[in-house]
């Protein structure tokens, strides 16, 4: 299992900054049809219905994310979080791409929570992984988005540098068709007391629709 820190950089001026953390062995799938019919078009239709995009930001997870992206120095509206970024093509009914059963249970996991959630191929990390913030002029490449300027955003790296933020994951460590061995970080900035029952419905999404076994779960403080 992946050893998790937070550097102290960060935790001064984001205090009540946390991880969840959850590992597994998972059997990957283009499409899972369980997972679309039974948990993921039924919560779409109803969000796109009930859930307008002014209201997106005032959610209570994405809120307290984005003034802490403000307070380390970076844009929110301009550098989006990710679970906002679902969110608001959901509500301007343009749906969630369909990935793999393993970016699709991490995408719905984060629309149902608010949550901005990393998900990586454990075996492309090299070491322990820190989160802390992105230097200037700091290498990273983002999955879907090219050359990402990640100065000032909080930063998962591990000995051969960047590979996560809140906005986007990197494509190095990127899951893929041949990856086994999983691991999903939930970035919680406000110590939300939603965050563990989260996690529950993310590992019951692993167990059902990915085969997960060997779970492994915590949460960093």
């Amino acid at each position: 299992m992946c050893s998790i820190s937070i550097e102290p950089s960060i935790k001064q001026l984001c205090p009540k900054l946390r991880l969840g953390y959850i590992q597994a062995k998972v059997v990957p799938e283009k499409y899972s049809e369980g997972l679309w019919e039974e948990v993921i078009n039924p919560y779409l239709k109803e969000q796109e219905s009930q859930l307008e995009t002014a209201h997106i930001s005032q959610i209570m997870t994405i809120a307290e994310a984005r003034k802490s992206y403000k307070t380390l120095g970076k844009d929110p509206s301009r550098y989006r979080l990710s679970a906002e970024a679902l969110l608001r093509r959901v509500v301007k009914g343009k749906g969630i791409y369909q990935i793999n059963n393993i970016v699709d249970l991490i995408n719905i996991s984060s629309i149902k929570s608010g949550f901005s959630i990393g998900g990586y191929d454990a075996e492309k990390i090299e070491g322990a992984v820190n989160l802390g913030i992105g230097e200037e002029g700091e290498p990273y490449e983002a999955i879907g988005r090219g050359t990402l300027n990640i100065h000032h955003l909080p930063t998962f790296r591990d000995t051969q540098g960047a590979f996560g933020t809140p906005t986007s994951d990197s494509t190095r460590t990127m899951w893929t068709m041949k990856s086994k061995h999983f691991m999903m970080v939930y970035v919680d900035f406000g110590r939300n007391a939603s965050l563990e029952a989260s996690m529950a419905f993310s590992v019951d999404l692993i167990r059902k629709y990915a085969n997960g076994t060997d779970i492994k779960q915590g949460i960093l403080n």
